[in-house]
Parts: C-alpha cells; sequence; structure tokens
C-alpha cells in the first residue's frame, strides 16, 4: 500500500521539527556588508530584531494551470522550508478539475528533488526526478528564500552583484547546485521580481524546457510585524511570449516553529 503524500509530508516535517532550537536575533551589523538595495529590502522587511530563519511554514490559495488551453484550477497548497544542516523544502498541493481532485507533492531534501502527482488519491500520473529538477527545485528554493523568508539569506551561500537600474544578481550555492537570479526592486526598495533561466518547464516530469522563470509580485502584506509578499504570480517567458501559469496569495506564514508544535491543516 503506497505511502500518502500527508502522511510523508507529516512525517518529514516532524523529523526535521524535532531539531529546532532558538536562534540569534538578526542586527543591524549582519546588514552591513550587503548591497544596499538588499539592505533597504531586508530592513523594509523588518527582520533586525528579529530571530534568524531555521525553519518557515506557509499556506497558500490560489490557481494553477498546465497549458495555455488548460482551464485555470483552484488551488490549496502548503509548505515546509527547513535551513541548516537537514535543508529541506515540502510541498503539497491540493487541486481538482472537472470534479476530479488531484494532489501533488514537491519533496527536495538534501541535494535530490522529487515531484509526484496523483488522481483521486491512487493513480499516480507524474513521478519525477532527476538533474533538471533538482536545478529547478534550486531555483524555486532560492526563489522562496527572497520573497517568503529574506533573513534567511544571511545564512545561506549567496555572491550578490549589481546587474543595471534597481536590480541585482544573486547566485545561490546549495547541496551541490549552483543558480542566478535576477531580483528588480521598486522605488520603495520592496523586492518586484525575481527571473532566472536556470529552471526547467515541464508538465510531465520527462519533457523539459529551458525558459526565463519569472516570479512579479503583486500585493503586499503584513505577518507577524514582517512586510512581504501577500499576492505573487508564476510565469515562463516563453519565445512566443509569457504564460502566466500559477497565481498565490499567502493565508499563512510562520517562522521558527517549534518542536511540540502541531503539524497540520490548521
Amino acid at each position: 500500500m503506497q505511502t500518502s503524500f500527508r502522511t510523508r509530508y507529516e512525517q518529514d516535517v516532524t523529523h526535521r521539527l524535532a531539531h529546532a532550537r532558538p536562534k540569534a536575533l538578526v542586527t543591524e551589523a549582519d546588514l552591513a556588508d550587503l548591497p544596499p538595495l538588499l539592505r533597504t529590502y531586508l530592513q523594509r522587511v523588518g527582520v533586525v530584531g528579529q530571530p534568524r530563519v531555521q525553519n518557515f511554514r506557509a499556506r497558500f490559495w490560489g490557481e494553477l494551470r498546465t497549458s495555455h488551453e488548460s482551464g485555470w484550477m483552484q488551488i490549496r497548497a502548503e509548505q515546509y522550508t527547513f535551513l541548516g544542516r537537514e535543508p529541506a523544502r515540502l510541498f503539497l498541493v491540493k487541486a481538482a478539475r472537472f470534479g476530479i481532485p488531484f494532489e501533488a507533492s514537491h519533496r527536495f531534501v538534501g541535494p535530490r528533488a522529487s515531484m509526484q502527482v496523483r488522481v483521486a488519491s491512487l493513480f499516480q500520473v507524474v513521478d519525477a526526478k532527476g538533474p533538471e529538477l533538482d536545478q529547478s527545485e534550486t531555483v524555486t528554493f532560492f526563489n522562496d528564500l527572497c520573497l517568503l523568508a529574506p533573513a534567511a539569506l544571511l545564512d545561506v551561500d549567496v555572491s550578490w552583484g549589481e546587474a543595471y537600474g534597481r536590480t541585482l544578481k544573486g547566485t545561490l550555492r546549495h547541496q551541490g547546485h549552483r543558480v542566478s537570479a535576477i531580483l528588480s526592486f521598486d522605488e520603495n526598495g520592496d523586492l518586484a521580481d525575481f527571473v532566472s533561466e536556470d529552471r526547467f518547464q515541464s508538465s510531465d516530469g520527462k519533457t523539459y524546457r529551458k525558459y526565463p522563470w519569472s516570479t512579479p509580485v503583486q500585493a503586499f502584506g503584513d505577518y507577524s510585524g514582517f512586510h512581504l509578499m501577500s499576492k505573487g504570480d508564476a510565469l515562463w517567458l516563453e519565445p512566443t511570449g509569457p504564460f502566466p501559469y500559477a497565481r498565490f496569495e499567502v493565508e499563512l506564514l510562520v517562522y521558527n516553529v517549534g518542536p511540540k508544535a502541531t503539524v497540520g491543516r490548521s
């Protein structure tokens, strides 16, 4: 009998939460050597005086489509991301099409990633893994840190270089992978977009195409005192034009979840 995505997700999360410990606070001195655009962004987010990030939990709702021709599906998603000695990104999605439920699991543990999709919790229609997915999930991990947990950028291996105008190039080295992105900031100093050419497009886990990937921010909100993205899109910059395929709204965002937390849907 196959293990449900939910069961495996909760087992993964519970194991990693057991190692959660209090973290030191971020200081102004920690930001001193950062490029000005990034320093301003972290100050606007409100990271100074708050604990460094060892994990975070997020919950989303939104819409998703798999091709230009397909309709938008309503989705619910939840995620845990862990940094430190056992880095991981664990992401669950539930959706339905024509009344038929779908579940998807993205699991990025250490250097390896997997993506699985099941219909009605029974029939597996996608089972993806391999170097293209490993690299793609590294880009997604980097994107999550920039948008959802910017303080964590202080504790990962990122090198920064000015690009042009109000943009900044970041290169992340993570678990043997190396990916880059261009971060664009608005006139207020908030992160407006993240574009990477290191991610692969695939709907079936078998065929991969490499297009620029963009996640423009549509709105900002307050999450426990932090000023962060509340709404955003994901799109591929295909040769024929942009292909928006996902829209997300952040419903819940919690940092440094402790070992006694209840893992679930609350």
